[in-house]
């Protein structure tokens, strides 16, 4: 007998893909929903099919996967209406992911974003209101508003003196207005401010998770999107790695998807009303793009090239580290487990003799 059913969206993707895992060996039944929108994104090279296919094999009997696209409607109240005797939580990690490529087609990323949001969040309201809603929303949020920040500049990176009443990270009283945010940001926010509100609003069971940068050995990190996973592949490639803006500098801090699947767990267990927090890899794993470029050669034992191009990226953060501490004030079993290097060499040893042999063809 499972401990109830899950429904994973972006199943194929990273925190999607570690949600299903984690979930399984937990007890869970899953069901899954990923169309393959990564690959329209960022190219083939960046599919979930292949993910998703091999989760169907290694869990075959506890997942299966729809798919189907989040913006239909029908088809998903058809998933939720389905599964609602043993539902116990929807994890929503499908997006589009980058505020670059936002602003290439801002209709389908809000739609993707925000109104897939909504038709996942009515749906759950009108056939299992009691099931926890976990939302993997995004520091962007807060738009560039970090920026504002009195930062230093240090030999490797950009740091906040450690009087600041933030040097230990970011909380949730940061701002969102009077800010840049990108497109992508602004339709994360929208999927945010849903989410509270049908928390709020309907007493249903919602979280949402502001996180930094979102990584592990299951992320297929493209140019656009996914910091270390570009990073570490682009040193064991030998492909040039591109720097935006802030001489390299900038800082965030990296949490493992591992991590951040075990925080939704919590939730799940305890579930709170309307609940938001900021979650990452605060003070125990956060690195600068140099400081990262140091320790990939050092665990590869390759020099990574790059270039610095002096334009940074629009509504991009020069420092990132978030506070988990009303996270884990929360809930006091969760912790960060994996730095930025032990992620770093998860990454290689789990793909890079993929990688160098996709080098080859």
């Amino acid at each position: 007998m499972t401990a109830g059913t899950i429904i994973v969206t972006g199943a194929g993707g990273l925190v999607g893909s570690e949600s299903v895992a984690y979930f399984i060996e937990a007890g869970f039944r899953v069901v899954g929903i990923d169309n393959d929108m990564r690959s329209y994104f960022f190219g083939e090279e960046a599919s979930t099919a292949g993910r998703v296919e091999r989760l169907e094999r290694d869990y075959h009997g506890d997942f299966r996967c729809e798919r189907i696209d989040i913006r239909d409607q029908e088809r998903i109240d058809a998933v939720i209406r389905r599964e609602k005797r043993d539902l116990v939580a929807v994890i929503h990690t499908a997006a589009q992911p980058s505020h670059d490529w936002a602003a290439k087609q801002p209709h389908l990323d809000f739609d993707i974003n925000a109104r897939s949001t909504l038709n996942l969040l009515q749906a759950v309201r009108d056939h299992v209101p009691d099931a926890t809603f976990v939302f993997t929303s995004t520091n962007k949020v807060y738009g560039d508003r970090p920026n504002d920040l009195p930062l230093l500049e240090q030999d490797t990176r950009y740091e906040l003196p450690s009087s600041h009443k933030w040097f230990k990270g970011i909380d949730t009283s940061m701002s969102v207005d009077r800010s840049l945010h990108s497109l992508f940001g602004v339709s994360k926010l929208a999927a945010d401010l849903l989410v509270q509100e049908y928390g709020r609003y309907f007493q249903m069971p919602t979280v949402c998770f502001r996180a930094g940068c979102l990584t592990g050995p299951r992320h297929d990190g493209a140019e656009l999107h996914g910091f270390l996973s570009y990073l570490v592949r682009c040193a064991v490639s030998g492909r040039e790695y591109t720097i935006y803006g802030y001489k390299g500098k900038q800082v965030r801090d990296n949490l493992h998807s591992r991590d951040l699947v075990r925080a939704f767990h919590e939730v799940i267990q305890r579930p709170r009303i309307a609940a938001v927090y900021n979650i990452g890899g605060g003070r125990a794993s956060n690195c600068s793009v140099l400081e990262a470029i140091e320790v990939c050669r050092e665990v590869t034992g390759r020099e990574l090239r790059y270039d610095v191009c002096d334009r940074a990226r629009k509504g991009d953060h020069i420092w990132w580290i978030s506070d988990n501490s009303i996270f884990q004030a929360d809930y006091p079993g969760w912790r960060v487990t994996r730095n930025v290097r032990d992620i770093i060499e998860e990454i290689v040893a789990e793909n890079a003799e993929r990688w160098v042999y996709e080098q080859c063809f």
